[in-house]
């Protein structure tokens, strides 16, 4: 991903425009949000939508393995977790959302 590039003022150069149509409902729930942490409709979207591209893209990021360390990698992934006393307590926590 390029970096976006500020201007002298110290924000980025925006060329290109973004169209879309949406339902009231949903414009009023973004600008609710947007203005719950003072930021723009504009600002708001286009950092939540990065953010969610970036995700996307992560998560589709491959990689290739020979057969032997395919093998290798199979096996940590089958393999029991190593004990871990944090974890297992963590785990056995009920969230504060649980009666």
């Amino acid at each position: 991903m390029q970096p976006i590039e500020p201007t002298e003022s110290g924000s980025p150069i925006r060329d290109i425009n973004i169209n879309i149509r949406a339902q009231r409902r949903q414009r009023d729930l973004i600008d609710q949000a947007a203005e719950l942490l003072g930021k723009s409709r504009t600002d708001f979207m286009l950092e939540t939508a990065c953010r969610e591209a970036e995700d996307v893209l992560l998560d589709q990021r491959v990689f290739t393995l020979d057969a032997a360390a395919f093998q290798k990698f199979q096996a940590l992934l089958d393999a029991p977790p190593s004990e871990n006393p944090k974890l297992r307590k963590l785990m056995a926590t009920k969230a504060p959302w649980e009666p």
